[in-house]
């Protein structure tokens, strides 16, 4: 059994003290100007401690205004007291409990005609008596209540509450300077080995990326066994991905497999406005951490602090600064301290190359977008909690979310649950995630009010996809055409891959390049005039068309040679538009090329639209009497008009769906088209 570290108890209590993070405005997060606890605390303690001064100087003045003004009197010992008794001289005697004696002399003595007298404990039990006799008036007083305690409560209370407020404003001080050093703290959150953590078991559609962390778990389990044969200590682990592929979910899962302290910290967390922030919470993390050895340390999203850094070697950022000092820790390591760094990213093109040098980072593990395999694993682990009811079929809906990755099938068995609990159902059904994957796709329906022709032409215009897509050779089958608005779409139709797609060939871009022009060729063949609703058909049609010659080498008279730099498969975005490196001839050349595609493209798709517009008009005309037609309404309009139907319309996997909608990878590559 593994021995507990000594100090992961300060570890833990150490990490939860930490500072509260500061906003822009200096405040703690989530604390708004007018909510100030603690400075209503301090104005009412300062009241209080102020009453109290006034009370105390208030009672001071006046004892010493009453000892002042009080007569002045001699003080007799007992003999003397006893004396003037038998001389008769005692005129009044007033008896306070049996330890004080005052009164009058009927002659003065030193001046004084007053006089105090302290009892005897146990005096004289006939004083009374002989007072009366020798003439001298009596009196009897209760004891004065001048109890010690009462006595230390009166005269030092107030000094206490005043000492008390002292301590309290100093502490209040000592910890706003301790507040001001505690910037350099890591803020990285502690999960200790003995409480509940995620494990491979609650990971799935990653495989492959499983597979090689799995020696990083045995490694940290048992690490006698690699280092027996002179193996050493994995620095580092980069995790890269498209966003929501699981990243971090995969980290955590390393640190429960493995059981030991996992110290999860943000890229963006390191760097500070105040200089040397980054660098110092840096050594506070990879210290703590070696205390807890053996341990884990996870920094999610390392671009932030990872960037490559500038070309001056003069350059003072606060940024390079904290790279800086990252670097030295993780090539500073001892090998027999089992401390290893995970870090998540999708743009790993920008990180610095001194990161990602062996002894740094030893492993990149891809985590990339799930099979059709993969996404059932995903869909049956985030259903577990979900009554699901005996339609629901995990196959089709996996097959038909092509391109999703594990952030996006949690979303869809969420809003499927919504949608079912909004309508009090007792289980999810099928058509609750058909319904969920529109919502997730295209956006929640538009209750629009459109004219007639609006109507007819968007009916047209997306009978021309379909119709194009039906008779093309090659292309996705289509699925679904409807006319409802969706987001900012009049009209979608939709096309389903039969399966994953990870090569493109040139006969099946420029299908997709028909398909997408279908909906402009409808509006000139049947109105003879063209709108503004194939806006995003011609943006796609165009990247699509451009890629082609100066990125695939798909053109004749440009050759097999590539105009473009690779952009990052994890980066999601598109052309940066950077300056190209080749002349302006070759730059004329490509858009003579890409606008040929397009013309050649738009002129068969036009001829074919022409050559069957009886089958344009029976699809427009069901789009307007029904809104939304699926697959087997197109296939049976099509055999109904005499129209060849494309075989690749024809699915051969009985477990292909014919009405769900899903999108194509590719951002190029069009799975749906839609009139704005």
């Amino acid at each position: 059994m593994r021995k507990q570290p000594e100090n992961i108890y300060w570890l833990q209590n150490n990490n939860e003290r930490q500072p509260p993070r500061q906003g822009p405005s200096g405040r703690p997060n989530g604390q708004t100007p007018q909510q100030r606890p603690s400075n209503n605390l301090n104005r009412w303690l300062m009241l209080v401690v102020g009453i109290l001064l006034v009370v105390y100087i208030v009672n001071w003045f006046n004892s010493t205004n009453q000892t002042n003004s009080a007569p002045k009197q001699v003080e007799l010992n007992y003999t003397q007291f006893y004396n003037q008794i038998a001389a008769k001289n005692i005129k009044t005697a007033t008896l306070i409990g049996q330890t004080d004696i005052t009164g009058t002399l009927r002659v003065a003595v030193s001046n004084q005609t007053q006089y105090h007298v302290y009892q005897l404990p146990n005096g004289d039990p006939d004083l009374a008596a002989k007072l009366n006799a020798s003439g001298a008036t009596v009196y009897i007083q209760p004891p004065v209540d001048n109890s010690f305690w009462f006595t230390i409560l009166l005269d030092f209370l107030p000094w206490l509450v005043l000492i008390g407020a002292i301590l309290f404003f100093t502490r209040r001080a000592s910890q706003g300077q301790q507040g001001i050093f505690s910037f350099g703290k890591s803020r990285a959150k502690l999960i200790l080995e003995d409480r509940p953590s995620t494990t491979f078991a609650d990971v799935a559609g990653v495989d492959e990326s499983k597979y090689e962390l799995e020696e990083v778990v045995e490694f940290l389990k048992t690490p006698q066994k690699f280092q027996r044969l002179g193996g050493k200590i994995p620095r580092g682990v980069l995790l890269v991905g498209p966003p929501g592929t699981g990243k971090t979910l995969l980290a955590r899962a390393v640190a429960g497999e493995a059981g030991v302290p996992f110290f999860s910290m943000s890229g963006s967390e390191f760097v500070e406005v105040l200089v040397g922030v980054g660098a110092s919470r840096v050594r506070d993390l990879f210290d703590q951490a070696k205390k807890a050895s053996p341990s884990i340390i996870f920094i999610d999203e390392i671009d932030a602090v990872g960037r490559q850094r500038g070309s001056s070697i003069n350059t003072n950022d606060e940024r390079e600064q904290t790279l800086n000092q990252l670097l030295v820790e993780m090539d500073g390591f001892d090998n027999r301290q089992a401390v290893v760094v995970i870090a998540a990213t999708n743009r790993p093109d920008g990180l610095d190359l001194a990161l990602l040098r062996p002894g740094r980072f030893d492993r990149r593990v891809t985590v990339d977008r799930p099979d059709w395999n993969g996404r059932l694993a995903i869909l049956k682990i985030h259903s577990r909690t979900v009554p699901l009811a005996s339609d629901v079929d995990m196959t089709r809906i996996a097959r038909s979310t092509t391109g999703m990755v594990g952030a996006d099938l949690a979303n869809l068995v969420n809003e499927a649950a919504l949608l079912a609990a909004r309508r009090n159902q007792d289980n999810v059904t099928q058509q609750n995630f058909e319904e969920a994957l529109d919502k997730i796709l295209l956006g929640a329906e538009r209750p629009l009010v459109l004219s007639d022709d609006d109507l007819d032409v968007t009916a047209y215009h997306e009978g021309g996809h379909a119709l194009a897509g039906l008779l093309s050779e090659g292309a996705d089958p289509v699925t679904k055409v409807t006319i409802v608005p969706r987001g900012q779409a009049l009209g979608v139709t939709m096309s389903t891959p039969l399966d994953d797609r990870y090569n493109y060939s040139k006969e099946y871009l420029l299908v997709q390049v028909v398909t997408a022009l279908g909906g402009r060729a409808a509006e000139q063949v049947v109105f003879g005039k063209i709108t503004t609703g194939a806006e995003n058909d011609l943006q796609r049609v165009t990247a699509i068309a451009r890629q082609m010659v100066s990125r695939w080498g798909m053109s004749e008279r440009l050759g097999t040679i590539s105009f473009s730099e690779r952009q990052s498969p994890f980066s999601g975005g598109g052309d940066t538009g950077a300056p190209s490196n080749y002349s302006e001839e070759t730059a004329e050349l490509i858009d003579e090329e890409v606008d040929r595609i397009v013309r050649s493209s738009y002129a068969q798709t036009v001829e074919l639209l022409t050559a069957y517009r009886p089958t344009l008009d029976r699809i427009a005309q069901e789009l307007r009497r029904q809104e939304t037609i699926d697959s087997k309404q197109l296939l049976s309009i099509m055999e109904e008009t005499g129209a060849p139907i494309a075989s690749t319309q024809f699915s051969t996997d009985p477990t292909h769906p014919h009405a769900i909608i899903a999108p194509t990878p590719p951002s190029v590559l069009p799975g749906t088209s839609d009139i704005q």
